[in-house]
């Protein structure tokens, strides 16, 4: 039975029993052996890849027939239910819950392409707006505290699905590096009575060494402290704790430089396995306290993290990375690409 389980020492919360033993060893047995034949997320397949929950259609047409722009689907390896309640209890001095919670997944286009940076401007801004439907539509459940949006690009594949898309995760909890971002972003606001995200915007902007790009809404930049080789993070220039905030107008430059970033990094790396997640406020509701601040003090953005190097065991032992290469020379390599 799946179970959220809070690990006591970390306080992070860990979706445990999405599998029984006989599934997960044939799950390992079976990695890479299964190749796709007919692609579910393309079009005239929408019976195969599931119940379509949100779509940007052609006017006229139907739901789970062709004619969509930008799909939206439960994914088949949810291991979340929305149906369930939180049912939160303790087990001795351990604390679980049930396994409520939303997993869907974006078809980002029609078309059978691998990369969210080979589709326009045009249709990446569709993407976008569908995050925002879907978080919006979420935010009514009340079960849900956090909604993650999360991209997981691999290497072309006769045995991966290769259609863009990307997922979306909504959860009974904050997920712990949020709320570590949060307390943070919290602690900066309460000692300079400034936004820590918009601070280093604004070095960044006057040092420019690990800029990457920049239009007039948003800045890409590697971190002062990157974590991996190329990562890029992509800020709104104009503070915003909350990505559901951002306007139509403003979705059209974060397009662009998305685009821009993603196929930067793939013509630098040979096109990576690569993840991107995006960073908001949790939904806000009526909260007071330590929450009331978020608005002021927290940044929402985009973490882009190329995975061309396997963890060692100080990277997991520490939780502090070894990365080869200084973000400034990633940002000059990164920039210097024709486009």
């Amino acid at each position: 039975m799946t179970e959220i389980r809070k690990d006591p020492f970390t306080e992070q919360w860990i979706i445990t029993g999405t599998e029984k033993e006989q599934e997960f060893f044939t799950s390992l047995a079976s990695q890479e052996k299964t190749e796709w034949k007919v692609c579910p997320f393309c079009p005239g397949n929408e019976k195969v890849s599931g119940k379509e929950i949100f779509a940007l259609r052609t006017p006229g047409t139907t739901a789970d027939t062709p004619g969509w722009e930008v799909r939206v689907i439960v994914s088949k390896q949810a291991a979340l239910q929305i149906e369930t309640d939180p049912d939160r209890r303790p087990e001795g001095m351990y604390d679980l819950m049930s396994n409520v919670g939303a997993h869907e997944v974006i078809i980002e286009t029609p078309e059978h392409v691998k990369n969210l940076s080979n589709l326009p401007v045009e249709q990446i801004n569709k993407v976008f707006s569908t995050y925002q439907s879907r978080m919006r539509d979420l935010e009514g459940d009340r079960r849900f505290k956090y909604a993650l949006i999360f991209k997981n690009q691999r290497k072309s594949s006769k045995y991966r699905l290769c259609h863009a898309h990307s997922q979306l995760v909504a959860l009974p909890i904050t997920p712990k590096t949020i709320k570590d971002e949060l307390h943070h972003a919290r602690e900066y606001y309460s000692y300079k009575d400034r936004c820590l995200y918009c601070d280093v915007i604004t070095q960044e902007l006057r040092e420019t060494k690990r800029v990457v790009e920049e239009n007039d809404g948003y800045i890409a930049v590697t971190p002062f402290a990157s974590r991996f080789p190329f990562e890029v993070w992509i800020m709104p220039k104009k503070h915003n704790c909350d990505f559901l905030k951002e306007s139509p107008e403003s979705l059209v430059n974060l397009a662009k430089i998305m685009k821009n970033s993603l196929l930067r990094i793939e013509k630098v790396l040979d096109d990576p396995p690569l993840n991107f997640m995006l960073h908001s406020a949790p939904y806000m509701r009526e909260r007071e306290g330590y929450w009331a601040t978020i608005k002021d003090d927290y940044h929402w953005h985009i973490e882009i993290t190329p995975q061309v190097l396997e963890l060692s065991g100080f990277e997991v032992g520490t939780g502090s990375q070894i990365q080869p290469l200084l973000p400034e020379v990633a940002a000059q390599l990164l920039r210097e690409i024709k486009l």
